[in-house]
């Protein structure tokens, strides 16, 4: 058997045993890890639908005191109105590419873009979900092509004005706000890690867009991991963003992983900040397990619920 295949043949098992764990746990009365509920907590869809069906994560967000199951598909929002659970941001349908991809930054990508945003605020108004997800997209030109000249910042900083500047007024309508998430560009070793070649990668460039687009529904989405990798100091942001920040997701860095020792971010005192800030948006649990899943997001809730 080859190496590949052994590797692919772990994984296999070790996500089917992960699964059957969660099943198993799942049966039982788990208590609450949230207490205090100052801090409204969500669990983000993709780091644990490997492991677990929409209906069991519903399950566990009940179970641990969560109110918001988020990034998931439409179609899967009556499970969560079926748990009594909101989708604190919705994604934005940019099949068969990443959204994080082709964005706002590339006027070649507008309609495209624009048509997606429009289609998810739609739905996040109907559903009464507060958020939207958006992106500026990668600097190539062309991003399907590796040798591709890439935009400048001052060029993706004049096509994201323009573009959001065309659907903000309709988020506006809605009442829908779009939350425009820097990322890091450091992490090469895993895509959903770190995102080589992304344009808005400094809270600064991100935050140049949405000040000069000057709409209240157009804000930040604060990741606590990519902002730590990029620019660090995020307390001190945290305080100094306060009316600009829509949303707030977390994962231990380095490795995008569980809110553990073995990772560099002090969440307690970031969670006292947004506290201290009046932020009353959600943080969403967005690492991706290394371990078993329940574990580490119950670990993950009780730490941010200061």
């Amino acid at each position: 058997m080859s190496d590949d295949r052994k590797v692919n043949r772990r994984e296999v098992l070790r996500v089917a045993g992960a699964t059957a764990a969660a099943s198993a746990a799942l049966t039982s009365a788990e208590a609450n890890a949230v207490k205090k509920g100052r801090i409204r907590q969500s669990i983000v869809h993709w780091c644990f639908k490997p492991y677990w069906s929409t209906e069991q994560i519903c399950r566990v967000a009940k179970q641990l005191g969560c109110s918001s199951v988020e990034l998931c598909p439409p179609s899967e929002w009556p499970t969560l109105k079926k748990h009594g659970l909101t989708c604190a941001i919705a994604g934005i349908d940019m099949q068969p590419d990443p959204p994080f991809v082709k964005g706002f930054n590339n006027p070649r990508f507008h309609d495209r873009v624009l048509k997606a945003t429009r289609e998810a605020i739609d739905a996040a108004a109907e559903f009464g979900a507060p958020c939207v997800i958006s992106f500026t997209g990668y600097t190539a030109i062309d991003p399907d092509d590796k040798n591709s000249p890439h935009l400048t910042r001052e060029d993706g900083l004049r096509h994201c004005i323009a573009g959001y500047k065309k659907i903000v007024g309709y988020a506006e309508k809605k009442q829908v706000t779009l939350a425009l998430e820097m990322l890091n560009t450091r992490d090469t070793s895993h895509p959903m890690k770190g995102h080589p070649g992304y344009q808005g990668d400094h809270v600064d460039y991100v935050m140049e867009i949405i000040n000069r687009v000057g709409s209240p529904r157009l804000k930040l989405l604060f990741d606590i991991y990519h902002v730590q990798i990029m620019d660090g100091d995020c307390i001190r942001r945290i305080r100094q963003l306060k009316e600009s920040i829509a949303h707030v997701h977390t994962a231990g860095n380095p490795g995008r992983a569980e809110l553990d020792d073995r990772q560099e971010i002090n969440y307690p005192p970031i969670m006292r900040a947004l506290l201290e800030i009046g932020y009353r948006g959600f943080v969403g649990q967005e690492f991706i397990p290394t371990g078993d899943p329940l574990t580490g997001l119950k670990q993950a809730v009780a730490l941010c619920d200061v």
